[in-house]
């Protein structure tokens, strides 16, 4: 079988899927490959939407325990069945999955489920349940990434886990070590320190969360220390070890080389993602990779082939699901003529536990190395009266603003519903709005986006109303 597109897109997550999706609304004739048998990838499988739905029921269940009774609403009784909660996990999984395939089918996009790699330039073997050949005029390659591993901590898929692993543990660890403090080790942690586990947090760098404003880092571990996490910044793992059901982790103190030595059931290692290339056949087109793994691109993402382009976790820049999503709808506009554009600095970062973190912009460190003179205002959760209705007094408001035009360069919150307040920010510095701007808009009372109007008001003259 040998067919031919005008757009084979090989990997079918956010990326992937939204391009072919773009690309058939333009009216190419578009196929997609899937090494899975399911579509979505691994954030629709094994990352963003099991993730998030583990997340929601978990904060259901502590809020039951924990909570409640400030409400005066009196629960006794209360029993956890994991099994249910992770079918439900899977349920949510299947039925997004599902939707993708409703998807491909609206806009007539063929799926081929096999690994996908190059035989030559314009060629793509497919091997599934047989093998087949589709051509095209012009390919996106958006394969994603895979957990990344520590050369001294390898995965057993049973004690020593990925997150992949990790989403779907058959039982609640007494115990679970998480080496790394990044967005993946602290959703899960929160997880599963929700569900009863004790958890540890060791973070190499010298706070948690080291990509973001040091701000929410440093709030983000007094949250975490309050709702019992032990948490070791600084800290350099120098061994993970399995003898039978338990796991013995080697760490020391980066400055004082006073050493750690911690024992659990589950360790699950998150320190990152890595591109997934492997036997994509980029030998038999000449495309080599940097040294991080990724594949070269340009400004338009085209590669060393300018009909070949690639997308997503693949190429730099964070690794995002809404990232690759922008990415892929550019590459279908570009293929039809069209100039689309994406301003990399407003990709907001988003951190779903709870409170929940989200900045997009400059961080302050960041305008500190600039050199870019600045002023900065800030509003607690604690003085908002929507959050004091909601018992949601943990985090604030940060928005960072140019000290000349009062235009607005970065925000950086943490605290509740922040995952959704974030797309304020963005929209606004967007249109170059001034943090002026932002604070002369009226928001709706009581909400907690009035906090972003305060910060804003805070970092124009120092006029916050409210606190």
């Amino acid at each position: 079988m040998n067919e031919k597109f005008d757009v084979v897109v090989i990997g079918s997550g956010p990326g992937g899927y939204v391009c072919a999706i773009r690309a058939a609304q333009l009216g190419f004739k578009t196929a997609i490959v899937e090494r899975y048998n399911t579509l979505g990838g691994t954030c629709l499988n094994v990352g963003c939407i099991p993730s998030k739905a583990l997340l929601d029921s978990t904060e259901r269940y502590h809020e039951t325990l924990t909570s409640h009774a400030k409400h005066g609403i009196k629960v006794s009784n209360v029993e956890l069945d994991l099994n249910l909660m992770m079918k439900r996990v899977q349920d949510v999984v299947d039925t997004t999955c599902k939707g993708v395939e409703y998807l491909m089918n609206k806009n007539k996009i063929q799926v081929f489920y096999g690994h996908g790699s190059f035989q030559d330039e314009n060629t793509v073997l497919v091997r599934g349940e047989k093998e087949t050949q589709i051509r095209a005029d012009k390919i996106v390659i958006a394969t994603g990434s895979k957990p990344s591993e520590l050369p001294f901590a390898k995965f057993d898929e049973e004690r020593i886990v990925s997150s992949t692993e990790a989403l779907k543990l058959k039982r609640v660890p007494k115990h679970l070590i998480v080496v790394g403090g990044g967005i993946i080790g602290l959703e899960l942690g929160s997880c599963y320190k929700r569900l009863g586990s004790e958890v540890s947090i060791v973070e190499y760098a010298d706070s948690i969360l080291p990509t973001m404003d040091k701000e929410l880092g440093k709030e983000m571990q007094k949250i975490l220390n309050k709702k019992g996490f032990t948490t070791y910044v600084s800290h350099q793992v120098t061994s993970v070890s399995r003898n039978g059901e338990e796991v013995i982790l080697h760490a020391k103190e980066k400055n004082t080389e006073k050493e750690i030595n911690l024992k659990s059931d589950y360790c699950l290692v998150s320190v990152g993602r890595k591109p997934y290339t492997n036997n994509l056949g980029l030998e038999n087109i000449g495309i080599e990779l940097d040294k991080q793994g990724r594949i070269p691109v340009n400004d338009h993402l085209q590669t060393a082939h300018l009909h070949i382009y690639a997308i997503g976790d693949v190429v730099r820049g964070a690794m995002l699901a809404h990232k690759a999503e922008e990415e892929g709808v550019m590459v279908a506009e570009l293929m039809a003529g069209q100039k689309p554009h994406i301003n990399y600095l407003l990709i907001p970062g988003v951190v779903y536990t709870w409170p929940e973190i989200a900045s997009v912009g400059y961080t302050e460190e960041e305008l500190k190395e600039k050199k870019i003179s600045y002023k900065k205002g800030s509003f607690p959760f604690r003085a908002l009266g929507r959050a004091r209705a909601s018992n949601e007094s943990d985090g604030f408001i940060k928005v960072l603003a140019d000290k000349q035009t009062d235009e607005i360069l970065g925000v950086h919150t943490i605290g509740p519903r922040c995952a959704d307040l974030i797309a304020e920010a963005v929209l606004a510095m967007e249109y170059k709005a001034s943090a002026e701007d932002v604070a002369r808009i009226s928001h709706a009372h009581p909400t907690y986006s009035e906090a972003i109007k305060e910060a804003c008001l805070a970092a124009t003259e120092n006029r916050s109303l409210h606190a």
